[in-house]
């Protein structure tokens, strides 16, 4: 049954082990996997795509949070880093979420509740993978004076 909250994507295999991938918003992505690995290397595997994924989800979060909060910075970015289980499926077990905000004037009260409310409430890729997959969100503010970091939990 499909309605109002169904997402829909179709996946298409051009040769080999790749594959050309879009969903509703009509944009295709290639998927693939090394040459060692018997693909092409002619895209991102799907294990990439789903730490983009989350790192998309959870920074629109943070830089559409920090606009409201009306903080200003000079650059934003997010690392993520996947441990993955030994044995197959190799599945991710846990993923570092780092973010990187570059601002001299940021109050770290404010990007700290940003990422807690894009953790908790908002990013709907995170709270896909949770609980089965433990997320470490990080925090990195880039100041003239130095780096502040620490873990958000």
């Amino acid at each position: 049954m499909a309605g109002d909250n169904m997402l829909h994507a179709e996946v298409h295999q051009t040769e080999g082990l790749t594959f050309v991938a879009r969903g509703p918003s009509n944009h295709w992505v290639v998927l693939d996997t090394s040459e060692s690995g018997g693909g092409h290397g002619a895209g991102s595997n799907p294990m990439e795509l789903l730490l983009m994924a989350l790192g998309g989800c959870t920074g629109m979060d943070i830089v559409s949070i920090l606009a409201k909060m009306k903080e200003s910075y000079a650059g934003f970015r997010v690392e993520l880093s996947g441990e993955r289980a030994e044995e197959h499926p190799h599945r991710f077990t846990r993923i570092y979420v780092d973010y990187y905000l570059t601002s001299d004037s940021a109050l770290t009260d404010n990007v700290v509740k940003a990422i807690r409310l894009s953790a908790q409430k908002y990013c709907s890729v995170g709270a896909s993978l949770e609980p089965g997959v433990v997320l470490v969100n990080r925090y990195h503010i880039i100041r003239g004076t130095g780096e502040e970091t620490g873990e958000v939990v």
